[in-house]
């Protein structure tokens, strides 16, 4: 995958396609873990300030690595 577009070179859309192409839903909870690494968040919810251009990909990714 490649990395994270950058957010002064980038649009809203652009960013939330990122986001849902690196972690999608394959609607199976239990083989995929995603929603537990997010704290029970949706990725586009839990990526919000990346998507919106507040933050970027990596400060928002800090606070899901404890």
């Amino acid at each position: 995958m490649n990395d994270a577009p950058e957010i002064n070179a980038s649009t809203q859309k652009e960013r939330m396609d990122y986001i849902k192409n690196r972690y999608p839903c394959i609607a199976d909870c239990d083989l995929c873990g995603l929603c537990k690494v997010f704290h029970g968040k949706d990725p586009e919810d839990a990526y919000d300030d990346y998507i919106n251009g507040r933050r970027s990909f990596a400060e928002v990714s800090k606070d899901f690595k404890r």
